[in-house]
This record gives structure tokens, sequence and C-alpha cells, in this order.
């Protein structure tokens, strides 16, 4: 049967159709009994919760998003076919709106006309090349990086080190928004059909508090929050004025129709949600009866409209990614839209039911170099344009980007899976600062996973929760063993432990999957590897643990796969078990 929702789908557009109609021809009279008509039609089939105008906003809202997405895909497909002339123009125009800058006067960004004057007259940089002119961004000073005040400090995550200060422009948010939002929104809607209705969204968002530099400029990440997000809140079931882990206490909300007077909230945002809230003690029931079962596939079950769910599975969130499609969101398709990071939007995928997450470069978003892998440790590495890269090869990423920064290692390193037209498509395999390495073998964190998924495999009942590495010789003497050898620190369920042959199956995996980390453990230069299981819940405790000590924020926290610092590692070796 066609749901509600689907159903105003197909009428709203009669209505408004109608309504314009009778507005040009129609006298007064008629004019404000069809609106009188149309509104009862519209009250009799309603969405339970849902008034007229919330409905029409939804409408209009997706509607204009749809119409952006259709225009934004169309000149996507375009600038893909002819991809060295599109990255020049979008390097030349970055450095002419930049080029009466401080910085764009010492590099002489007037003077430079294509890619292969701006490849010699502009070095390959990392972040410490920018940290001082940041600095004084920071203090209020003008025109030093950027033409413009920026919009905000944004922080990295600090996945691969310390947590750095970068600048977020307007330019920033309006290339995400229109060369990644409404792109693939746009797949979305054509992909998986029933998400193009006038359902609401569930979106789960941060709050994160922004601190001040001396100038008065936010501080905090540059991800989409509820303050950056005001003008697409009536799309989400979230209330507005409230951006609970425990079931029972969520229930019993529902059932009396009041928030849980534990819970600290503001005053006014309390009595704001309280204002939208009813006891319903009918669904409360229902909840408790499917909480009660237990929590495989509990999503659909408590959700049976829910369509898809939209996130980033790919990278460091992997895991997280896998243990929601296996047990909590099981029987439901994932989307991971886009490629991005603090430096602003890099790729977006276009085929959302590939199971593999492939993202194809925004070629308008950032100017992109590549660095072959075999040259990474180079001094002065070359680098190639896209219309250069080999399909199966892996490249470190370098970007020139609309907020500041030129030639730029961010340190992920990306592989190209294939071509759209012209235009490459990449897997994300690893960061640089996040590779083992203990005689120069350099195991990436994606090589690494591989082997840990297929250990677990063998251990019968275990399901992964969480994991990271350590080098031996963080720890010295503490490591135990005289060869270095890697520490794996694993939080498993469904097993409370694991014999000597269990744990070595890890080892072996890996020795299967690295030829260089094989000949190494052959000839003893490279110990056994040791696997500690930690208790349940320690690596929530290691993430609040490295965010106290950073600037980042739950945001854009992605755990360390390698943990480089001797007092993290430490808090790991006290936690486990066996």
């Amino acid at each position: 049967m066609m749901q509600t929702h689907q159903r105003l789908w197909i009428i709203l557009p009669c209505f408004i159709a109608l309504l314009a109609v009778t507005i040009t021809c129609a006298p007064a009279g008629s004019l404000v009994l069809l609106c009188l008509c149309c509104m009862a039609l519209l009250w009799k089939i309603k969405i339970k919760n849902r008034s007229i105008l919330s409905l029409l906003a939804q409408y209009v809202t997706v509607k204009a998003v749809g119409w952006l997405g259709s225009r934004q895909r169309n000149r996507l497909e375009s600038d893909t076919r002819d991809i060295h002339r599109v990255q020049e123009e979008t390097l030349l125009q970055r450095l002419q709106k930049h080029s009466d800058t401080v910085y764009g006067k010492h590099y002489a960004f007037r003077s430079i006309k294509d890619t292969e004057t701006f490849q010699q007259q502009h070095p390959v940089t990392d972040y410490n090349h920018y940290e001082k002119f940041v600095e004084r961004v920071a203090k209020g000073e003008q025109n030093v990086l950027i033409s413009e005040k920026p919009l905000i400090l944004a922080m990295t995550s600090g996945t691969s080190g310390s947590s750095r200060m970068l600048l977020s422009t307007k330019d920033t948010n309006t290339e995400f928004f229109l060369q990644g939002v409404t792109i693939c929104l746009d797949a979305m809607r054509h992909t998986f059909p029933a998400t193009d209705c006038l359902q609401k969204t569930l979106k789960l968002f941060y709050s994160p508090i922004f601190r001040q530099s001396e100038a008065g400029i936010p501080i905090g990440p540059n991800s989409s929050t509820p303050a950056s997000s005001k003008h697409m809140l009536h799309l989400y079931t979230t209330p507005a004025p409230v951006y609970q882990e425990r079931w029972k206490d969520l229930v019993v909300d529902v059932e009396v129709g009041m928030i849980n007077s534990n819970l600290s909230l503001k005053a006014d945002v309390r009595r704001a949600l309280e204002k939208l809230m009813k006891p319903d003690p009918e669904r409360a029931a229902e909840l408790t009866a499917q909480f009660e079962e237990g929590f495989e596939r509990i999503a659909l079950r408590i959700w049976p409209q829910l369509h898809l769910v939209l996130t980033v599975d790919s990278g460091s969130n992997q895991i997280y990614g896998e243990m929601l499609r296996r047990q909590y969101c099981k029987d439901i398709p994932f989307y991971s839209p886009f490629y991005a990071a603090t430096e602003g939007l890099i790729g977006v995928n276009l085929w959302p039911q590939q199971e593999s997450r492939q993202y194809l470069l925004c070629p308008r978003s950032m100017f992109c170099e590549f660095i072959p892998e075999e040259d990474l440790d180079s001094e002065r590495p070359k680098t190639l344009l896209m219309e250069q890269l080999q399909e199966g090869h892996n490249y470190e990423l370098l970007v020139t980007n609309a907020s500041g920064l030129f030639r730029y290692r961010i340190g992920d390193v990306v592989k190209v899976v294939g071509f759209h037209n012209q235009c490459p498509k990449v897997e994300f395999q690893y960061r640089r600062g996040q590779m083992l390495s203990v005689r120069g073998e350099k195991v990436s964190e994606s090589l690494f996973l591989g082997a840990l998924k297929k250990a677990v495999t063998q251990w019968p009942g275990a399901r992964l929760i969480d994991y990271s590495c350590v080098e031996s010789g963080i720890l010295g003497s503490a490591s135990g063993i005289a060869q270095p050898h890697y520490l794996v620190f694993v939080e498993l369920k469904g097993v409370r432990n694991l014999s000597e042959e269990q744990r070595y199956k890890l080892d072996h995996c890996l020795q299967e999957d690295s030829d260089i980390y094989r000949s190494f453990r052959m000839k003893g230069s490279i110990g056994p590897m040791r696997v500690q299981l930690v208790r349940e819940g320690t690596f929530q405790e290691l993430k609040d643990r490295m965010m106290a000590f950073s600037s980042a924020s739950s945001n854009n926290f992605k755990m360390q796969r390698v943990i480089r610092s001797r007092e993290f590692a430490d808090f790991l070796l006290q936690r486990a078990f066996s």
C-alpha cells in the first residue's frame, strides 16, 4: 500500500500547480475555495505530528536541492571529459583570488598563467610551512594567506599526529554543498527511490564547544553542526532545541512525555522540548518489547520505514560501519557519500550500491597533484596530475584548496581504481603517519585491518569492536620481547579469552597478506605479534582521554590505529586482561 508521505509527494505538486493557475485566472472567491479544499485534503492525509507548513517547506526544500543536484551532476559530467582544462581553471581562480595577500605576493601568484609555472614557482608543502601564517591570521592580521576573513579556524582530527589549525572560508562551505551534498543527494535519489519522499531524516549531530582566537575568530571543527545547518533542521526528526544512549531512560521519556530529570539540560531547552512532547505509553510499550528481544536488526524493527543509512564508513570508520551493518542496522542499505577532510571536499561517491567505497575526485573543489607511493620519502618528490595517473597504483594526495593551502600534502594515500571519463576514481588506503614499521616494512592501516578481519573470523563467536596497534619501541622493556614487534590491543564481544594458537592467527594472516612482513618474520628480524584483549569500553575511554589532550572534537575524531604516545600505550596496557 502506498505510504502517506508518498501520496503527499504526488498531491503536493498538483496542489501547487492548481494554486498557481487559480491565482492567475480565477476570481478571489474561487481562490479561497480552492485553497480551503486543498488544505482540507492535505489535512485528511497528513502525516502524524506534521503540520501543513512543515510539509510544504520540506517539499520546496527537497525540490530546490534536487534541481541543484541535477544541474551540478550535469556540470560534473561535462568537467570529467576535459579534466586538465577544468583543473587548471580551478587553480588559476584560486591564485587570482589570493594574489594580493602577503603569501600571494611572495610567490608571485599574479605571474602564474598555467599549471607548469605554478609547479616551478611554488614548493610542495606540509603544515610547518603554514603554521606562522595561520598564527598571524588568528591574531587578526588581514590578507596574510587568503583575501577574506576566515569563518572559523578549523581543527584537524589529529589522527596521525597533533591536531592542526587550518582556515575555513565561505568558499569551502559553498563548494562542499554544491559539489558534494547536492550531487550525492541526486545519486541517492536515483539509487534509492524510496528516499524521494516527504519522510523526515534522523540526523545525529554533535554540538562542539568553540573557543575564540585573539581576534575573536571561532576555533573548532568545520564539520556539520546544528548551528551551521539551521536552514535544514526542519528536514530532521530531532527537534531544533536539542542536538541518550540509555534506552530505558528514552522509553520512559516517551511514556510520560517528559525529559529525564537527571539529564543535564538548560531550562529553556528542556521547556522547548517538553512542549513538543506528549505521553505515549503505547509507543513506549512497543519499544520496550523490541529492545528486550535484543539489538540485532533493531533499527528496522523500531523504524520499519527506515530506507537508508547515510554515513562515512570508509578509512578509520570502516569497522564501525561493518558493525552497524552486521548488527544494529542489518538489512538496511548504507551509503558513504563523501571523501572529505578539514581541508575541504575531495571526492563524491556516485556508486552508492557498490560495496567498496570509491570516490570520484571533484575537479572544481581542489586542484590536485599526486606523489607516487614509491617516492613518498623523497626530499623533492615528483608530482603527477589527474590525467597522468595509472589505474591500480597508489599515490599521496596534494591539494591546492580555497582556503590558503597550496601544493599541500594532506597525508592521505589513495589507490586509483578506475576512471569516470578522464577523472580518477579512488579508494582511501591509509594515512602516512599511521603505518606500522619497526624494520622499514611499512604495513598500512588497510593492509593490517584486512588481516585482522580474517583472523577474527577464525576466533569462534568473536565480534570486533575496536583496535589499535603499538610498535614495541614505544613501550621499551615493557613490551616483553627482545626483537621489535607489534602489540595489538583488541576489544571483542562474544569471547572471554583467546588461546596462544588463536592469537597467532593474526600474525599468520598478516604474513599471508604482506610478503615483506613475512620475510622479516622468517629471518627473525621482527618478533611475533602480541595480541592483547582489553576490557569492554576501553576504546571509549581512550577516545575521551585522547580528546582531552587535543583540540579535536567528537565531530572529526578518528581513532588512532597506530599509537605513538607512551601515555596512551600504557593506558591500553593497563586495561589488557589477557
